[in-house]
């Protein structure tokens, strides 16, 4: 592109800017807008808008109901006569493929919307509710979860507006079936007070749950999608959302274990916090039992009282144990790291094995190779790359429980 077009290629990021609208002066206030994470699931892989001069995009939601305005300002658009065919890209066009069906363009109209939200009430039914104090100081802030299935009725309208903001903040983020009813939701809503009296309710945040089939008469839960909008993040607010899903699941007989898709780093740490707080409380998991080394015991214990699956039981075991080992103690700290690089080098050890089988169906030169490109002959850096960074996430959730 020539450098006299440069100045009317913007980054989406940088001109979308989104509200979430309690009232009328939130419309004009700087300190309720929030930016993307990314855009390139609506704009394209780089990003970039073509075309305008002074491109700005307005998406607002009225805070409950996430009732939607777009609006579209620029104070130039290039022509294709004047500018060798090219044509300015259809901005509205690439956000009508994803918002919602129903948003307005006519700021006016966004406000009828918004008088309308005062009587929002949330969908579903109340499973969970929870209070946290701001980070500057203030009043506690009231907070309720509520589940949802796709039979909640009018639930699936608000959730096809709620979800677009998927797309801002998960990579590879796609919109679920709804016509497939083993699909769950959990909202998070806060409640809060208005000085003329009376509560209302803004949206915060929101997980989708697939309900797997467990033969023979079983389900596995798995947590597919979650999602803290941008104003409510550093609360605490995804912790409880996960523990008030465990508290839907967990007194069902028919769950085996709840598990999660392709968790992020983030999410899994908040994971971790969770269900490391609640394995605190069971006698295998005791600081004593801890430097004894993973047990059984440890599994079926988290399985049984919180359904927590094995893989995510030793993982919880590692953290506690890390938690109770004086690091100062340099015989304690070895064992410890022992321990953690043994169950790394566990899936290697048995390819070795496998390895040694073929070495005699194989050239030297042959054999040497394929060690080579499975990593299996570089042990010692492999392991150390691999448990750096889980020691470092595992202090993360140590200090988290400690703070």
């Amino acid at each position: 592109m020539t450098d006299a077009l440069c100045h009317i290629v913007v980054d989406g990021n940088e001109v979308l800017e989104l509200k979430l609208v309690r009232s009328p002066k939130d419309i004009e206030s700087d300190e309720t807008s929030f930016s993307s994470e990314m855009c390139h699931q609506v704009f394209g892989d780089n990003e970039n808008i073509f075309g305008y001069t002074d491109l700005h995009i307005k998406l607002y939601y009225t805070a409950g109901s996430l009732q939607t305005y777009l609006g579209i300002e620029y104070t130039d658009k290039i022509e294709p006569s004047t500018y060798e065919g090219m044509k300015a890209d259809d901005v509205e066009g690439a956000l009508k493929k994803v918002l919602a069906p129903g948003y307005v363009t006519n700021l006016d109209n966004f406000v009828s919307l918004l008088a309308k939200d005062e009587s929002f009430l949330p969908y579903g039914q109340l499973i969970h509710k929870f209070s946290l104090l701001p980070r500057h100081g203030g009043d506690k802030r009231q907070f309720e979860v509520y589940y949802s299935e796709t039979s909640t009725p009018n639930f699936l309208s608000f959730h096809q507006r709620l979800q677009t903001f998927l797309l801002w903040y998960v990579d590879a983020a796609s919109f679920i079936d709804v016509d497939d009813d083993q699909w769950t939701f959990f909202t998070v809503y806060e409640k809060y007070g208005v000085s003329e009296g009376g509560w209302r309710y803004a949206t915060v945040a929101y997980a989708t749950v697939y309900r797997y089939y467990a033969y023979p008469r079983h389900t596995r839960p798995r947590i597919a999608q979650v999602l803290t909008l941008p104003p409510f993040r550093k609360l605490g607010i995804c912790a409880q959302l996960l523990q008030a899903i465990y508290s839907h699941y967990i007194p069902l007989p028919e769950v085996l274990d709840i598990t999660v898709e392709d968790p992020s780093g983030e999410f899994q740490r908040i994971r971790d916090y969770v269900d490391a707080k609640n394995c605190e409380t069971l006698p295998a998991f005791q600081p004593a039992k801890l430097l004894q080394g993973y047990s059984s015991e440890m599994a079926n214990q988290a399985c049984n009282k919180f359904k927590i699956n094995k893989k995510q039981a030793r993982r919880i075991y590692e953290i506690l144990r890390l938690k109770n080992t004086n690091t100062s103690d340099k015989t304690a700290y070895l064992n410890y790291r022992l321990d953690v690089k043994n169950r790394l080098n566990a899936p290697f050890q048995k390819k070795k094995l496998e390895m040694q089988k073929l070495q005699k169906f194989l050239k030297p030169e042959e054999y040497a190779a394929t060690i080579n490109a499975t990593g299996l002959s570089n042990t010692h850096s492999r392991l150390a790359s691999e448990y750096i960074p889980l020691e470092q996430d595992y202090r993360r959730v140590i200090h988290r429980m400690e703070y």
